[in-house]
């Protein structure tokens, strides 16, 4: 192991930037070249065949088989000429990677004949084998039918030669199986419940569309060093691994210049999102040594979340053409920050308007703060059920650190805004409001656009953070499906969206006027969403205690965490608005518990066996060494010299022991107490066993290696260490 690590560092040192960028003209002129989006349906699709997608997109209606066959075979045409030779259906399973089984074109007619085929049935229906996608219970393992279907609002694409199909996945019952059946029905629920709210202010609107523009960090590293750490190969983060003396302090890698082979990288992976229609915009250097973001403009919330799996698929891909590897964990390095998926969220009309960005009078001004006091009240009521969405193993080790929002919900909102709702709060009443105070108010509520050009904060120690024009939900993790995330923030908001007008209606029954009716509601769901509203620093010690005086929530383990998805009030949630079953999110609790558990379970037997098979091993040959230097000196010198030049070797060899020891008992216990919970047959209790007592066990362990890391001769030491892994040059 140790030769192979020398191996490695010595092809990281012969390493050049790869030029394989293939950039023929402008990135415009490759946009979407790999998408059959509507200019290419154009071109290929009959004019009835383009507006039946076309009415699927915007209006959700069911495409007819006739016209189903009309556009798979314009699909197939557009596809086939691209160069593609097999298609798939493309979903989201709940493993949190993306799944696909690929079928050729090629078709033996009875005659003997071989011809390309693709029709309608194959588009819009498939039946994959579903026995080995997680299900919570759904379905049992011998029950393996599955069903994905197409859903036309999200673009076929061309990828490795394969004419990719965006579908849903759901069961032999129609129960969903995947991340996006959920969330094209929150997307739905909410497209109603803002239409509804809009209406009250132009009538025009008809249509109101979540937008999603996702934040995605991420880790390099060398694939010859990745490939000499089995932690980093098994379980995407580094089990063992002392700090390296320079880390992030300084503070000179966040938006330093890019090194020459990360950028020839970067290059190439746009180019293909580019082809593959995913507007990616930024990149940069991120905090940590070897940390990078990259982001896109804002799209569709549905076509944003394939755009991401999408993407992170795509960077790996890419990645190996350069000898990089591409870690998507949250905290794969002990000691620096770890990586996030921020999730930027707005709702936009049909006639432009963006909900969440103030407009220029009082009454365009009112329907924003609607939305904004909606989206605050959402996270309130709904605050586990929102942590319950990012929550994860990963997500776990970063959460709550000086690095990433504190599993504590809060919302920010900056102090020019927050002031506005407390004087809301103070002026508004329940009795009818003078004129004078109607029109003081409306004129304060005007002023919304001149002071929020100077509300430039952001706190990014907040989980949920409005930033001038949309929420910032910054808590979510960097592997993480975005569907989860969003499918959560769409439902909840929907939900106080629709309870809003149902208030505002009945105050109008009883004759309040509409203005004054609407201003009331606002005030009472600002009163009682008031505890959630946070503008300080959420690192410190002090808002822990003051938000547990607030009676605000604080689950710090993923296991506790996910409990939210079998809760009453959240089962009646999501039954409501008709997005997920009181069995489909018990599968979901289930699911959660299962992945946390087998993923606990490689990682302590992948860091048992490092330790039991390398680093005790290379300790005692180390040892070894040193015990014949302090024999051979014993021979040379005399007695009382050689207590003074033995002392540095005798006290290593004693610590060697020590942390040997330690070690050996550790792993024990690490194994016995995994072999407790595996005895359990509930996978609740099982995954709480591994989180209370299995979990810390990896800690224990790791601390002695860590020591002796800095103790073994570093030619002798078998794994790559943190300062080789970390500087990419």
């Amino acid at each position: 192991m140790a030769r192979n690590r020398f191996i490695a560092l010595e092809q990281l040192n012969n390493r050049t930037a790869v030029k394989i960028d293939n950039r023929d003209g402008r990135d415009s002129d490759l946009f979407g070249i790999n998408v059959f989006d509507k200019i290419k349906m154009r071109q290929y699709l009959s004019r009835e065949a383009y507006l039946a997608v076309v009415d699927a997109i915007d209006e959700g209606v069911v495409i007819e088989r006739k016209l189903a066959d009309q556009i798979a075979s314009g699909m197939k045409a557009w596809a086939l000429e691209r160069g593609a030779t097999h298609y798939t259906h493309w979903f989201h399973p709940l493993n949190g990677a993306t799944a696909e089984k690929h079928d050729s074109f090629l078709h033996l007619n009875p005659d003997g004949v071989v011809l390309e085929s693709f029709d309608g049935g194959m588009l819009v229906q498939q039946e994959p084998d579903a026995s080995s996608f997680p299900s919570g219970g759904i379905r049992n393992t011998f029950e393996a039918r599955g069903y994905t279907a197409w859903d036309p609002t999200s673009p076929a694409f061309i990828s490795n030669n394969t004419l990719c199909i965006p579908t849903i996945f759901v069961s032999y019952t129609g129960e969903a199986l995947d991340h996006k059946t959920p969330l094209l029905k929150a997307l739905t629920t909410i497209d109603k419940a803002a239409v509804d709210i809009c209406q009250l202010f132009d009538k025009n609107v008809t249509k109101v569309i979540s937008t999603l523009g996702w934040e995605q960090e991420y880790f390099l590293v060398d694939e010859a060093l990745y490939n000499v750490r089995p932690d980093l190969m098994m379980c995407d983060r580094t089990l063992m691994g002392h700090e390296s003396a320079k880390g992030q302090q300084l503070d000179d890698h966040y938006f330093g210049s890019i090194p020459e082979r990360v950028t020839s990288y970067m290059k190439d992976f746009e180019l293909e999102c580019y082809k593959l229609g995913i507007p990616v915009k930024t990149r940069h250097n991120e905090v940590a040594p070897n940390q990078y973001e990259c982001a896109p403009i804002f799209e569709e919330a549905n076509l944003a979340v394939d755009h991401n799996q999408l993407l992170m698929s795509t960077m790996k891909r890419i990645a190996h053409k350069h000898k990089f590897v591409v870690i998507m964990h949250e905290k794969p390095y002990k000691g620096i920050n770890g990586s996030g998926k921020h999730n930027n969220w707005s709702l936009m009309t049909n006639t432009g308007v963006n909900l969440l960005s103030p407009g220029k009078n009082p009454k365009s001004n009112m329907q924003f703060l609607i939305f904004l006091v909606c989206s605050i009240k959402a996270v309130h009521d709904y605050a586990d059920l929102f942590r319950a969405a990012i929550v994860s193993p990963g997500n776990e080790h970063r959460l709550g650190a000086d690095e990433a929002p504190p599993v504590i919900m809060s919302v920010f909102l900056g102090r020019y805004l927050s002031s506005m709702l407390d004087e809301i709060e103070e002026k508004v009443s329940e009795k009818k409001m003078s004129p004078d105070e109607k029109t003081e108010l409306k004129l304060n509520v005007g002023k919304i656009p001149e002071i929020m050009m100077d509300n430039t904060d952001r706190n990014r120690t907040s989980p949920f953070a409005f930033t001038g024009n949309r929420f910032e939900f910054r808590a979510a993790g960097s592997s993480s499906n975005c569907g989860s995330s969003m499918t959560i923030l769409n439902t909840a908001v929907a939900k106080i969206l629709i309870d809003f007008k149902k208030m505002v209606d009945q105050l109008i029954e009883t004759g309040v006027k509409k203005d004054e009716a609407i201003f009331q509601v606002i005030r009472k769901y600002i009163i009682d969403s008031k505890k959630i509203r946070f503008e300080g620093n959420g690192y410190g010690e002090e808002w822990i205690k003051e938000a547990e005086e607030r009676g605000l929530t604080n689950v710090k383990n993923c296991v506790d965490a996910v409990k939210a998805f079998v809760d009453k009030d959240i089962v009646n949630l999501f039954n409501e608005m008709d997005v997920l079953s009181e069995r489909e999110l018990a599968a979901r609790y289930e699911i959660h518990n299962e992945i946390y558990v087998k993923k606990l379970q490689i990682e302590a037997r992948v860091l048992g066996d490092l330790a039991i098979n390398h680093i005790i091993p290379t300790a005692i040959n180390y040892q070894n060494i040193l015990i014949n230097n302090v024999r051979g000196l014993k021979d040379v010198v005399d007695e009382e010299l050689f207590n003074d030049l033995a002392e540095v070797q005798l006290e290593s060899i004693t610590k060697i022991s020590r942390h040997i020891k330690a070690i050996r008992r550790n792993v024990s216990d690490m194994v016995s107490k995994r072999k407790l919970a595996n005895k359990l047959t509930d996978e609740i209790d099982k995954a709480q066993a591994y989180s209370n007592d299995v979990r810390p066990c990896l800690e224990s362990v790791r601390y002695d290696i860590d020591k002796l890391e800095l103790i073994v001769d570093d030619e002798m030491w078998p794994l790559p260490k943190y300062r080789e892994l970390l500087f990419v040059k």
